[in-house]
């Protein structure tokens, strides 16, 4: 009952917010929060270029409760959803985020650079506007 219960929560009770990252390293970069009762369970890290219409996710992390509950797949599709056209690739290699972006068919890549665009420019030329929370 209680994998039918987090199934329930990751589908109903999950909001989803996105955000640039404040101080990061890399000023680029954005984050779906993954939201439950004013907590964040799980974020997803990507980066957009708007010249190649190209996203990188370079990371996703969600709580330890919500792993097996679909609620990965479920910010993947927002992420697409929110950003239709864009082509999506990965730097992840873990077990678990590898299997999950088999499934989404996104490919993995070995490198952390998003394109050709980002590399001549100024931080945060050419990257899409942060989208409104939903």
């Amino acid at each position: 009952m209680g994998r039918l219960r987090r199934r329930l929560l990751a589908y109903r009770s999950i909001e989803f917010l996105s955000s640039r990252i404040p101080g990061g390293a890399d000023p680029d970069a954005e984050c779906l929060l993954l939201v439950h009762m004013r907590k964040v369970v799980g974020q997803v890290r990507y980066r957009l270029c708007d010249h190649c219409d190209q996203g990188v996710i370079t990371d996703v992390a969600l709580e330890e409760r919500f792993r097996s509950a679909g609620l990965g797949t479920r910010a993947l599709s927002h992420l697409r959803s929110r950003h239709p056209g864009v082509r999506w690739r990965s730097t992840l290699n873990l077990r678990a985020t590898r299997d999950l972006l088999r499934r989404m068919s996104i490919p993995a890549t070995v490198t952390a650079g998003l394109c050709p665009h980002l590399g001549d420019r100024a931080p945060g030329a050419g990257v899409r506007p942060r989208a409104t929370s939903v």
